[in-house]
C-alpha cells in the first residue's frame, strides 16, 4: 500500500473550467511527481463531494496521480436535474464537460504535460467512453465504476483505450449491461465483479477493493508501472 502523502507534498487547487457557456467548478489535487492525472465523471445527480469518489480520489492520489473532480453541472442546472432527473442521464452533455475537462488539463501549467485517465461513476462511465472516444490521443485509460457503460452507444467500438468496468456481485443487471457494452469496445478491457457488492459498494471492503483496483489500473496505463 503506498503511503499517504503528506501537506506539503501535494498542490490542491480549487479550479474552475469553461465549456460553452458553463462555467464548472473543480478540485484538482497534485502530489509531487504525479504519473498521471484522472478526471472524475460524476453521475446519476453526484459531483465533486460524493464521499464515494473523493475517497477512490484519495487512493489515487496515495497511487502518485493527480486528480480532478468537478462538477459537470451547473448549481442552475443541477437545481433543474433535482426536479427533473433528466440531465444526469444527458449523455451527450456530459461527455462534453469531460471532453472540456480534459482539454482544460492538457493546458494547465500543472499538469498539462502528464497523461490522462477518465474515472467514470454510474451515467458518468457512459460520458467518460464517449470522451476516450472523442480523445483518443489524449485519454490513456478509462475506469468505470458502477456504471453504465451501454449509454456510451455506438461510441464503444471507438474506445481503443484499456478500460476496467467494475460492478458489485449483486448489482445483476447493470453486470448484463457492463458485459454487453465490453463486447462492443474497441480496445482492451477486464470485467471486474466485487463480490456481495450492491451498486453503491456499501458493503464492507468493497469500496476499498474499487479504489485498489482502479489505483492499479490507471497507475500501469498511465505510467507503465506494473503494482
Amino acid at each position: 500500500m503506498p503511503e499517504t502523502p503528506s501537506a506539503n507534498e501535494l498542490q490542491r487547487r480549487h479550479v474552475t473550467v469553461a465549456v460553452g457557456d458553463a462555467r464548472l467548478v473543480g478540485d484538482l489535487t497534485v502530489p509531487r511527481d504525479a504519473r498521471g492525472t484522472v478526471v472524475f465523471a460524476h453521475g446519476s445527480g453526484s459531483g465533486r463531494f460524493s464521499p464515494r469518489n473523493q475517497y477512490v480520489a484519495a487512493e489515487l492520489v496515495r497511487g502518485g496521480l493527480a486528480t480532478l473532480l468537478l462538477d459537470l453541472l451547473t448549481t442552475d442546472e443541477e437545481a433543474v436535474d433535482l426536479r427533473t432527473g433528466h440531465l444526469r442521464f444527458d449523455i451527450g452533455l456530459l461527455a462534453e464537460r469531460v471532453i472540456g475537462a480534459i482539454d482544460w488539463a492538457a493546458s494547465d501549467d500543472l499538469v498539462g504535460a502528464l497523461p490522462v485517465g477518465c474515472f467514470g461513476a454510474s451515467t458518468g462511465a457512459a460520458a467518460a467512453l464517449v470522451a476516450a472516444a472523442e480523445r483518443p490521443r489524449s485519454v490513456a485509460a478509462v475506469v468505470s465504476r458502477g456504471g453504465r457503460p451501454d449509454l456510451a452507444g455506438e461510441a464503444l467500438r471507438r474506445v481503443t483505450v484499456p478500460t476496467l468496468l467494475i460492478v458489485g456481485g449483486r448489482d445483476v443487471e447493470v453486470i448484463r449491461l457492463n458485459r454487453q457494452a465490453q463486447a462492443l469496445l474497441g480496445g482492451p478491457s477486464q470485467l471486474e465483479i466485487v463480490a456481495g457488492a450492491t451498486h453503491l459498494f456499501e458493503q464492507p471492503g468493497a469500496l476499498e477493493q474499487v479504489a485498489t483496483l482502479a489505483r492499479e489500473w490507471f497507475v500501469r496505463h498511465l505510467s507503465g508501472v506494473d503494482v
